[in-house]
């Protein structure tokens, strides 16, 4: 009788992590944007995780210079000054990691 009770347990448990996985969906706005890359739809809003420090830092690595200014607006989306080839532009950095500039 225990061994009869042991395999249905068994089973329940098998049958039930079955049915809780699930195949994974792509997403169009991954979580931070793969090298080289830019989302089109860029500047994403959501919640930003990069400090003000790590936004200046990438904004520098991507060639601009002279990173001010920098402030997260409601959107997430941090949002300042800096130049680019002797230009003065507006820069915003992305909760995934986008830099857009104009």
């Amino acid at each position: 009788m225990r061994i009869l009770i042991a395999a249905a347990a068994t089973l329940t448990l098998l049958a039930g992590s079955a049915f809780g996985q699930t195949t994974p969906q792509t997403s169009t706005t991954p979580a931070v944007s793969s090298p080289n890359t830019t989302n089109p739809a860029a500047p994403i809003s959501g919640a930003n995780s990069f400090t003000e420090g790590q936004a200046k830092s990438r904004i520098e690595a991507n060639g601009f210079a002279n990173v001010s200014a920098l402030k997260k607006d409601a959107d997430g989306v941090w949002r300042g000054k800096a130049t680019k080839n002797g230009t003065s532009v507006s820069v915003s950095l992305d909760f995934q990691g986008n830099i857009v500039s104009n």
